[in-house]
């Protein structure tokens, strides 16, 4: 695996440089190359070392990695459905492994378990989670001209105008939720 991660950014510098003198077809092999090894790679090439425990949705599908995490001494958390082999599964989570609601639930489960224990680990350290990253910018539409008028209706308009929607936006959808129910039962008369 190591070696392909070393192939794959051996291809991406060779992609990034502007004049490497490659044919049309060599650069589309190179393309191919590279796009394959991303699928198959991207979420480890990344990673520093060793895993500090690996979460498998079927383990009777991916038998291998828990076999691999066995003879390399990591913990696994695996969902255990009726049909699997707990062999090697370090923390057995029985569950349905084949409904996509089932898999989607644990995945986030597991997502912000990881997440919580980030942050928690960086306040305890002394760090901000937030100051790594500069926050989002959202791109606000153009305000119409003094003289025009304005393409929307104000209720609608009305959102976007209150900054302050930002620091309360559970109270704020609520109220929005509510008004908009009072203007659709105002329109239609009932």
């Amino acid at each position: 695996i190591s070696n392909s991660i070393k192939r794959l950014r051996t291809v991406e510098d060779q992609l990034a440089e502007e004049q490497i003198g490659l044919t049309k077809k060599e650069l589309l092999n190179l393309t191919r190359e590279r796009d394959k090894l991303e699928r198959a790679l991207g979420g480890i090439k990344e990673m520093g070392g060793l895993p500090d425990v690996i979460f498998v949705i079927d383990t009777n599908k991916e038998h291998i990695a828990v076999d691999e995490a066995t003879n390399l001494n990591i913990p696994v958390i695996g969902v255990l459905d009726s049909n699997s082999d707990p062999k090697g599964v370090t923390f057995p989570v029985p569950g349905n492994d084949d409904a996509l609601r089932a898999i989607s639930l644990y995945c986030d489960l597991i997502a912000d378990a990881v997440l919580d224990g980030i942050q928690v680990e960086l306040t305890a350290t002394g760090g901000d989670a937030g100051a790594a990253e500069e926050a989002p910018v959202e791109a606000l539409p153009e305000q119409p001209a003094a003289g025009e008028a304005p393409a929307e209706a104000p209720a609608e308009a009305a959102p976007e105008a209150a900054p302050e929607a930002a620091a309360e936006p559970a109270a704020d959808a609520a109220g929005a939720a509510s008004e908009g129910e009072a203007a659709k039962e105002a329109s239609t008369g009932g």
